[in-house]
């Protein structure tokens, strides 16, 4: 008995532990279920909605551009491409090939559908061709059967469409790059393009708006089920620029065949009216990625059209500078209004001997007349008597030496030499024959037509410090341009001295004159050579341009204003090898001048 009931303590005792174990065990149990379904239910909750729900972006329609008077001249139009699903496609290739019997695909586009299709997860759709319309995508709908996987799908491409008259100032939008990629998840998103130039780069983010989100149910390899909740965002903003599209159009179409660039600005305001850069290309081609054969017919096309000339060209002013000039010996007293050199045609400083376009030469002229006749002796005079640094302090004031910023791609500075300049670039001292040079506008000295143009409107609108802009200023921003410390007087006297240019007998612009009702234009020519001419070829006669190779000829500028009596708008023009200012440039100039003041742009 004793026996038996030690062993019965002992069986209890073991129960009661067990007992004990099994409960604390159930408690442990029930506290952590209770921690896990309470405490933490919401870092639960979220991992599952994770799991559960994909958050994509959606993309927002681009802003429409606008010229001044409303002409839209950058939008999005209906866009309908085909796809391919390649999960729901048996034979990829075979499907391929039968969609390329219907509609064409190139071996552009071919590499990127195979790149594609390597790259992307089975479910992920691939585009076949963009741009399809109407005709296009009854044709496919009508193959259906030979189609498995393919589909149609909506969406909208950026046009633009007056083509390559705006394609240097608009620029182009286009797919992201690896180069462009900066960490922003938009980037990542399949067909969102950005701004790669001009105003649709400059404008970029203004243009594409706020993208909005798609919140999609997907099972756990990522393919969706069913869409939950839609927030469509923001539609980019609209963008109205002061260009107005009837001039620019008369403007590129004033240059023919002709390689160059034309800036107009409104002399009061800064307004960018027109600006064109010839020849130039369809940015449309850009919007879904230029095939490797038109880019390379762009690359190599000795008249580099896919350089913006009105910007990025730098040029030897040539006459055109003696504006610049002219007025910093007048305000620097080296020169008044009845001073006068005299020209028989050439002179020599130092061992070189330098030469007037007119080898008879002039005679004695003040800088009116100077000015009239182009004569290079008086500005060498000048120039050298001034000294190349209140040359260089005058051109800075009126825009030179330094980008403008329009906000456009690559723009130059140009680059207006003093003393320093040379020292530092190549070690040498400035000479007599330096500013001699310079005082033509030749030498080191180089500009852009946009320079030029703001240059000229500075000087003609009484000395205001307009700054040329794409955007509309303000009256308060009109009412406070501030004014330049230069004459009225002085400014006066070479705005005679442009008059007599145009309108004066043997001006050198004669040819280019007009009078609409009354209303004449002012200006000044040039032509800057692109080679040296050797003492061997001078004194056996310089050849002619028109019997040398293209790239080798002069280049051809006028700068013009109108009306003279009431300065509003001033125009740049350089034509690239065109030989002759007052031939070329003049004419396309007055073309262009004779537009604005018949449109009565406001």
């Amino acid at each position: 008995m004793n026996r038996n009931t030690e062993k019965s303590r002992l069986l209890m005792k073991r129960t009661a532990i067990i007992v004990v174990f099994n409960i604390l065990a159930f408690v442990v149990l029930v506290f952590r279920l209770y921690y896990l379904q309470v405490y933490e239910a919401s870092k639960y909750r979220t991992m599952s909605d994770e799991n559960r729900i994909s958050t994509r972006f959606m993309l927002s329609p681009r802003g429409t551009i606008y010229d001044r008077n409303g002409e839209i001249i950058a939008k999005n139009e209906q866009d309908f491409q085909a796809i391919l699903l390649v999960e729901q496609t048996p034979d990829i290739n075979g499907t391929i090939e039968n969609f390329g019997k219907i509609i064409e695909l190139t071996d552009d586009d071919k590499e990127k559908i195979e790149q594609a299709v390597k790259k992307h997860r089975r479910f992920i759709p691939i585009k076949l061709k963009s741009n399809l319309s109407w005709d296009d995508v009854s044709k496919l709908m009508l193959h259906t059967p030979d189609l498995s996987g393919v589909e149609i799908d909506e969406g909208l491409s950026r046009i633009y469409p007056y083509s390559e008259i705006y394609a240097h100032v608009l620029g182009y939008v286009g797919p992201v790059s690896e180069q462009d990629k900066n960490g922003n998840p938009l980037y990542m998103v399949p067909g969102f393009k950005i701004g790669k130039s001009g105003l649709e780069k400059y404008f970029d983010e203004r243009l594409r708006g706020q993208s909005g989100t798609i919140k999609l149910e997907v099972n756990a390899y990522g393919r969706v089920m069913k869409e939950i909740e839609r927030d469509s965002g923001v539609q980019g903003e609209s963008i109205t620029t002061t260009l107005d599209t009837r001039l620019q159009k008369a403007a590129f179409e004033a240059f023919g065949d002709n390689s160059g660039a034309a800036v107009v600005l409104d002399v009061n305001t800064g307004e960018i009216l027109a600006l064109v850069s010839t020849p130039s290309f369809d940015p449309n081609l850009f919007t879904n990625g230029i095939s490797y054969k038109n880019w390379n017919e762009l690359l190599n096309n000795e008249r580099t059209p896919l350089i913006n000339k009105a910007v990025s060209g730098q040029y030897s002013p040539g006459s055109t500078f003696k504006i610049v000039v002219a007025l910093a010996a007048l305000e620097a007293g080296v020169i008044n209004a009845e001073t006068r050199f005299y020209c028989n045609g050439s002179m020599k400083i130092g061992d070189t001997k330098f030469h007037c376009w007119k080898h008879s030469g002039h005679g004695a002229l003040n800088v009116v007349e100077a000015l009239k006749y182009s004569c290079d002796i008086f500005f060498y005079e000048a120039a050298m008597r001034l000294g190349i640094d209140k040359i260089q302090s005058m051109a800075i004031k009126l825009g030179m030496n330094a980008p403008l910023n329009v906000g456009l791609d690559n723009e130059k500075s140009g680059n207006i030499p003093n003393k320093a300049w040379k020292q530092t670039r190549y070690g040498t001292n400035w000479t007599q024959g330096d500013s001699a040079n310079s005082g033509i506008g030749q030498g080191y000295v180089l500009v852009t037509p946009l320079q030029l143009a703001t240059m000229l409107a500075r000087v003609v609108n009484g000395g205001y410090a307009v700054k040329p802009t794409f955007i509309k200023p303000s009256q308060y921003e009109i009412d406070n341009i501030p004014r330049l410390d230069i004459s009225t007087r002085s400014i006066e006297l070479v705005k005679q001295g442009m008059f007599e240019v145009v309108n004066g007998v043997g001006g050198t612009a004669g040819r280019a004159k007009f009078n609409i009702n009354g209303i004449r234009m002012g200006g000044k020519t040039g032509t800057t050579q692109v080679r040296r001419i050797s003492l061997k070829e001078r004194a056996g006669g310089i050849i002619s341009d028109s019997r040398l190779p293209w790239n080798l000829r002069n280049h051809a500028l006028f700068v013009g204003f109108a009306p003279v009596d009431n300065p509003k708008y001033a125009v740049a023009v350089v034509v690239e090898h065109g030989s002759s200012g007052s031939g070329v440039a003049a004419p396309i100039a007055s073309k262009i001048l004779q537009t604005a003041i018949r449109l009565d742009i406001r």
